[in-house]
């Protein structure tokens, strides 16, 4: 008896002394002053052997220590407790472990040692945000044990049981069309579709930024099968392409498509000319692919951001140190539209139409929105210098008529739609103060560059955005971010927009628990945008009243 009053005696200095957790949820000034307690932990540690049910009711927990007890199972409704960051099941007597564990993805502490684990459920790879995974003292089967002792165990064993983790979810179903507007027949008239699609590269595809997503669902080859799958199924006449890696481009984008019917152009970010040829074939840039059916390509033009801040840099010394080194671009593509685009009815074999398209990949640091503004309105002052030069090829004698080259322009603009980049875009002017500009000093250089003296910077182009946020919650979806940053802008005075691909399914993904993007039926982390749009001949804004032209 005295040996068993010993050992009682000792048991209880353990668990009300040194080894307990001491937390403080309220001091008393927050007592007096009548607060309430806000405790996010719980701490239950002594012989216990069984749980009650109500604990798992404790959504708002961040941290449960359940350590030291004679805990036989874990039930399910652990899985319940999705705000857990912490979670100690050491010294019980657990020989399994429930699937559900994998839905506690917030998990950055999961100590499971001195239990008698063999196996562990592969949900548990699913714990992307894990960085202490405790499994001595169990007797762990080999396939487990011998990745769990190897430098950055933990790591690599999230990995492999991600990797070996079966997927039950059926695709996504299909994306709906939304109509929008129908064909005005009265008027000559292209009718075509264009994709805008940031397809992520391959160096940026890891599981560092994407935990979530399996190492094989990452791997450029599987993604970029499904990618190419994508495309093809919708068929757009134009494609808009943003982080397509050079080598990608030429060997495998370029052919393929090639052989459905389109030609490209494509250029590399600047940073490719200060590298090696070895080097440079991973450069991520953008890409633009048309129909050669429907269009011909009369000239390429690219804009470097970085090029166009240092040659305007006088009288800012952060246009040198925040937008010069930034090294993204935009690209875009001079096309005709072909006579047999056009409605077979109507006779448009007079004039010429030329169509300016351009994608741009905008820098993506949420904390360089002076950055990404003014990438913006130097592109748009470069595409406003190439329509003007169109404009006086197609139409002699009015230089000016911004109507007759329309402007298609898209990309990932890493811009929110209450951003400066979507307000100078879509309202065609920002004031020189605006928040966005985080009083850094642009004024005057922009002033020179854009030729303005006024209070406001603007463009000359009445540009729309196809999507809105009632349409499309988000362009791109990983864990990190949901939000709109993807775009497809055209000019309202020369296209009108017919239809547009609705959302992924919101249902999908909640029933099915996608956290983020990429995934394994889906191969980005954006969604591609598609628009039909009803493009107007220059010439009808010079007709009748009644729209008409002589038909053949």
């Amino acid at each position: 008896m005295k040996g068993n009053l010993y050992k009682m005696s000792r048991n209880k200095d353990k668990y009300e002394s040194a080894n307990r957790r001491q937390q403080i949820f309220m001091s008393p000034e927050d007592v007096a002053a009548g607060k309430k307690s806000n405790w996010t932990g719980i701490e239950i540690t002594g012989c216990v052997r069984n749980i009650s049910p109500s604990l798992w009711e404790f959504e708002h927990l961040t941290a449960l220590y359940l350590n030291d007890n004679h805990l036989l199972r874990l039930p399910a409704d652990i899985g319940l407790l999705v705000n857990l960051r912490t979670l100690d099941v050491s010294s019980n007597k657990l020989r399994s472990l429930p699937a559900e564990l994998g839905e506690l993805i917030q998990l950055r502490e999961l100590l499971l040692n001195n239990n008698f684990l063999r196996v562990l459920p592969y949900e548990i790879g699913k714990l992307f945000h894990l960085h202490v995974l405790g499994l001595m003292g169990n007797p762990l089967q080999k396939e487990f044990l011998s990745i769990y002792n190897e430098p950055n165990g933990t790591q690599k064993l999230l990995t492999y049981m991600l990797d070996n983790l079966s997927i039950s979810v059926t695709p996504p179903p299909q994306r709906p069309w939304i109509p929008l507007a129908k064909p005005n027949k009265s008027r000559p008239a292209c009718l075509f579709t264009v994709m805008c699609y940031n397809v992520l590269c391959d160096k940026y595809a890891t599981r560092q930024m994407y935990g979530y997503c399996p190492s094989w669902a990452l791997n450029w080859e599987y993604r970029k099968k499904a990618i190419l799958d994508e495309i093809r199924h919708y068929s757009a006449d134009i494609i808009s392409l943003q982080e397509i890696e050079t080598e990608q481009f030429y060997n495998f984008f370029l052919p393929e498509l090639k052989n459905d019917g389109y030609e490209g152009i494509f250029s590399p970010k600047s940073r490719a000319k200060t590298m090696s040829e070895v080097e440079r074939k991973y450069v991520d840039g953008c890409a633009i692919f048309f129909r050669t059916l429907k269009f011909s390509l009369i000239k390429e033009h690219l804009i470097e951001f970085n090029q166009l801040a240092m040659a305007n840099a006088e009288g800012s010394d952060n246009m040198l140190n925040r937008v010069m080194p930034k090294d993204n671009i935009g690209l875009a593509a001079l096309l005709k539209v072909k006579d047999n685009a056009w409605d077979p009815e109507l006779d448009v074999t007079q004039t010429s139409q030329a169509l300016l398209v351009c994608t741009a990949h905008i820098h993506w640091d949420p904390e360089f929105c002076d950055v990404k503004l003014i990438q913006t309105m130097m592109l748009s002052n470069e595409l406003k210098t190439i329509i003007d030069e169109a404009s006086h090829s197609f139409r002699p004698g009015h230089k000016n008529d911004l109507n007759s080259v329309q402007l298609l322009l898209c990309g990932d603009f890493n811009s929110l739609p209450d951003s400066g980049v979507v307000e100078f875009l879509s309202k065609g002017r920002v004031n020189m103060d605006h928040s966005d500009f985080k009083d850094m000093g642009y004024k005057s250089c922009l002033q020179r560059l854009l030729s303005n003296d006024t209070s406001e910077f603007t463009h000359s182009f009445k540009l729309a955005s196809a999507y809105s946020e009632d349409i499309m919650p988000y362009t791109n979806y990983t864990f990190d971010f949901k939000g709109i940053i993807d775009y497809i802008f055209y000019t309202k005075t020369g296209m009108v927009p017919l239809g547009l691909l609705g959302p992924i399914s919101n249902e999908w993904l909640r029933e099915n628990k996608v956290v983020g993007c990429p995934h394994p039926h889906i191969p980005s982390d954006h969604f591609p945008l598609l628009v039909e749009l009803e493009l107007m001949h220059t010439a009808s804004q010079q007709l009748p009243p009644n729209g008409l032209i002589s038909r053949r």
